[in-house]
């Protein structure tokens, strides 16, 4: 057994795709008599600096012995590959035996890749210890040859590293359509959707009425189904394939992905949140949520449970949407976990679970007597009815409505990244409400 992993030949510009590229070196591999026994698309860190859309490393794991894969796999990388983006850094790793059976420092630099900045001299020293085969390139004017080997060798170790994969068919055009616009038909998209629902999830975003699953980049890809279920995907793929408003497409590939599964969370605390990871966090409103210019709304979280407590920022970005509203509605005293990843001393809102609602607020003291609001009797001396003499020591509690239940909410299908589990998965420790 051989693994290949690629990563970094996508284009924000010129419209490569690195699916694309595993696609058609999987068809290449079937050419020459080998056969493919599964594809892996890896999500790695959302969080890192140099990613390419999605930040998605490829693996194939194949019965060709490692010279001729890695042969093969070069050759297809560069008849493929766009060379003309700056910002393009292909790499290529491959390795002999099991993917089952790669060494602990490769599987060990899978889960870090998710969550963490690994530096390409780390995986070039990973690579070549565990005896592998690896090549990089860089597109015209960008200054690192082969960046695409962090995430490669990820790819490399992913099936060892991680026990839960979702599923993802992707659809392709024909690929001299790249960069024209997309005939897909949006009737058929959100029938397909509604069919192949809860299995096949983040299709459409019904809130705004977006086809989430069809890509603005001009690439290859036509369309991609995610769910739980290979047969789920394939079908509602298959159904928008076959509606009239739905241009031809070129060919399938359905890979197994850590899409939908939260992988790049760690469990954490906000006096230790490193710049640049993914976490999940518990703490308590701090300070009342704020709208900022460009609709981007801010609170503060605590951790009580310090001796002294650490503050963080939140932030639900303006594209968010809907999702803005339920953390408007939050007040100082709720408990809260919130997931995201943490940058420039915030931390960037996927999802959150309202664990208690604070359900008092402090007001003055109503008269016993007359039933109308007391008045200030001075500084620090409380509140005293004028027309009725009576008075009190201060501020009472009263219970107030809240417009927000227990539970976990998130961000809608258009806002979300790849890899955070929607809620519609399931087991979640408390009441979910699903976004679709």
């Amino acid at each position: 057994m051989t693994v290949i992993g690629l990563d970094d030949t996508d284009s924000r510009s010129e419209g490569m795709c690195t699916t694309y590229l595993a696609t058609r070196l999987a068809e290449a591999i079937e050419a020459t008599g080998g056969t493919v026994q599964r594809r892996l698309l890896v999500r790695l860190n959302p969080a890192v600096k140099h990613k390419t859309r999605g930040n998605a490393a490829l693996a194939l794991h194949t019965d060709l012995d490692a010279e001729t894969a890695f042969e093969l796999a070069c050759d297809q990388l560069e008849s493929l590959a766009i060379d003309v983006d700056s910002r393009t850094s292909p790499g290529v790793v491959v390795a002999t035996g099991s993917p089952e059976a790669v060494p602990d420092s490769v599987s060990n630099h899978a889960r870090r890749a998710i969550r963490h900045r690994i530096s390409l001299d780390d995986a070039i020293a990973v690579s070549d210890d565990a005896g592998y085969h690896h090549r990089g390139w860089a597109g015209v004017g960008c200054d690192v040859q082969g960046r695409g080997r962090i995430g490669a060798l990820a790819a490399v170790g992913a099936w060892q590293a991680f026990d839960e994969w979702t599923y993802e068919t992707i659809s392709y055009r024909e690929f001299d359509r790249c960069g024209t616009p997309r005939e897909v038909d949006t009737e058929a998209v959100f029938a397909a959707a509604e069919s192949g629902y809860p299995t096949v999830w983040d299709t459409v975003d019904r809130g705004t009425g977006e086809t989430v699953c069809v890509p603005n980049a001009p690439g290859p890809i036509l369309y991609g189904i995610r769910g739980d279920e290979p047969a789920a995907v394939r079908e509602v793929a298959a159904d928008i394939a076959a509606a009239d408003g739905t241009e031809r497409v070129d060919r399938t590939a359905t890979f197994l992905t850590n899409q939908g599964t939260d992988s790049h969370l760690a469990d954490g605390a906000i006096s230790s949140l490193r710049e640049g990871a993914g976490y999940r966090v518990d703490g308590v409103v701090d300070s009342e949520p704020e709208t900022r210019q460009g609709g981007h709304v801010f609170f503060r979280l605590a951790d009580t449970d310090q001796a002294e407590p650490a503050t963080v920022d939140c932030v639900a970005f303006e594209p968010t949407k809907r999702f803005r509203d339920y953390v408007r509605n939050l007040r100082v005293g709720d408990r809260l976990t919130v997931c995201g990843e943490y940058s420039d001393g915030t931390i960037k809102l996927e999802k959150i679970a309202v664990r208690t609602l604070n359900r008092t607020e402090q007001v003055t003291p109503e008269c016993p007597d007359c039933g109308r609001r007391m008045k200030s009797a001075g500084r620090n001396q409380g509140y005293r009815c004028r027309d009725c003499g009576t008075s009190a020591p201060g501020k009472v509690a009263r219970e107030v409505d809240r417009d927000l239940d227990l539970g976990w909410y998130e961000v809608p299908p258009a806002a979300r990244r790849h890899i955070a589990t929607p809620l519609v998965r399931g087991e979640f420790d408390g009441p979910t409400h699903p976004e679709r």
